[in-house]
């Protein structure tokens, strides 16, 4: 790969990361605003809670894609 398409990866991943991120908090404000209502779904708590997981494990995916990988 030339440096320009590596410049095209790297741009294309942080910004699918910042719109996993995005996700990710909207994810967690929805799950906040049902547990307050003290009348949530169970089943739909879990399965926003195992989404927000999900998008968590693509985040770290991508940040480590990022990350160059540095021998101390």
């Amino acid at each position: 790969m030339n440096d320009a398409t590596k410049m095209e990866v790297k741009e294309v991943l942080q910004v699918e990361l910042a719109e996993l991120r995005r996700e990710h908090r909207d994810l967690d404000d929805a799950i906040a605003a049902l547990q307050e209502t003290h009348r949530a779904d169970p089943l739909r708590l879990r399965r926003l809670k195992k989404q927000k997981l999900s998008l968590k494990d693509q985040i770290s995916r991508i940040e480590d894609k990022l990350t160059p990988d540095i021998i101390a």
